[in-house]
């Protein structure tokens, strides 16, 4: 049988950072913005969405003078994440 995909990680964007975050301990959004060739105002928006679902921290920073938006992973976006590679498995591995 086959597991239910999480909707708000099924969006290639959104599923895009998470990936990104999962692996570094955290990002700037230009970086995010290099990876996944968002336009910043999509990005904004899926940032913000995984945000309110607490699966990612974000915090506004400067460097100098220039604003920076940091974003890293939580606990919760890890086991969400987790869950969804899992149950992607139960559509490939049969």
């Amino acid at each position: 049988m086959f597991k239910e995909l999480n909707p708000l990680l099924h969006s290639e964007l959104r599923l895009a950072v998470m990936s990104l975050l999962i692996s570094v301990e955290e990002a700037d959004f230009v970086y995010i913005k290099q990876q996944t060739g968002a336009t910043a105002g999509n990005l904004s928006v899926q940032i913000d969405k995984l945000q309110k679902a607490n699966y990612i921290d974000v915090k506004k920073t400067f460097r100098g003078k220039m604003p920076c938006t940091l974003c890293k992973i939580t606990q919760t976006g890890v086991a969400a994440f987790e869950e969804y590679v899992e149950a992607i498995k139960s559509y490939i591995i049969k």
